[in-house]
Formats: structure tokens, sequence, C-alpha cells
């Protein structure tokens, strides 16, 4: 996996005080995306193990609330053994930490991978350049729906992040 950014101390991507990594790779092309720099999968850097301890250097810290992966696109085929991965060593060692995912799929493509149960919010869909808004929390356009994970999955039907 590659990425292009880690950001520390974050307000804009999720809820709290996050770091987020911006992963390369992104076949949605969206009109006006605001990361065209991040769609090519062989672009930014290798996500090495100094990368992934400035990652993890962040999550020690007790005001930081947890991780954004966000790009690109985190669930771009080429990244998402390596995100599952670091998805699942974010959830057991740092278990208070919640874990946001944007991405240009829909739920009913990626919510059978199998790291995706341990996500807390899932932010899905393309950016639509017609249904932008800058009102909106936590998306761009209006057809991106923020899914509260854990209550999707116990009552069997999509539930909005509140």
């Amino acid at each position: 996996m590659r990425y292009h950014n880690i950001t520390k101390d974050d307000m804009l991507n999720g809820d709290g005080l996050r770091v987020v990594l911006w992963v390369a790779g992104c076949s949605h092309h969206c009109k006006n995306c605001q990361n065209p720099i991040t769609w090519d999968v062989d672009g930014g850097l290798p996500f090495d193990e100094a990368a992934k301890e400035e990652l993890f250097a962040e999550l020690k810290k007790p005001y930081i609330s947890g991780v954004t992966f966000s790009g690109g696109d985190p669930l771009h085929p080429a990244n998402r053994e390596d995100v599952g991965e670091l998805i699942m060593q974010i959830n057991r060692e740092y278990p208070d930490k919640t874990i946001w995912i944007y991405t240009g799929y829909l739920w009913d493509e990626v919510r059978d991978l199998p790291y995706v149960k341990k996500a807390d919010v899932l932010v899905d869909g393309k950016f639509v350049e017609a249904l932008k808004d800058n009102t909106l929390h936590w998306k761009g356009s209006s057809n991106q729906r923020v899914i509260d994970v854990k209550r999707t999955f116990a009552e069997g039907k999509i539930v909005l992040h509140a």
C-alpha cells in the first residue's frame, strides 16, 4: 500500500480530534475530486514501518479520538488487504479509538469485507459534483451516506451516524 499523507489533529474527517491516513489509489475519478493527486495507486510513498509507527504514535495520544482512512480510496482493490490488516491491528491495540472509512464504493459492495465490521463509521458513495453541498457534515455530496457501522450490522439495515 502507498499513501500521500498522515494528517495529525484533524477535526474535519470524523468526530473528535483524529489522525487521517490518506492512501494512494482510486478508480472512481469523481469530477472535481478534492484529491485527484491520490488517484494513482503507484503515487505517494510506501506505507512502511516508519509510516506505521508515525500513525500509531498519534493513536497513543489520549486526546486523539481515532483514525480516519481516506484518500484516494482505502477500499480500492489494491489497498484492501493492507488496509484490512491495519484496521484489525488498530482495533486490537486501540479498542477505544474509533475507525472511520471514506470510500467511493457503496455499502452493499464493501459490507462483506471482514474488517469493515471493525469500523465505527463508513462514508460511502462517489462524490457527485451536481449534488455538492458544503453544509453537509462528514460528506461532500448529498448522495453519500455516513453510516453507523455497528448499528447497521446490529439492526440489519442501514443506520446513519448522527
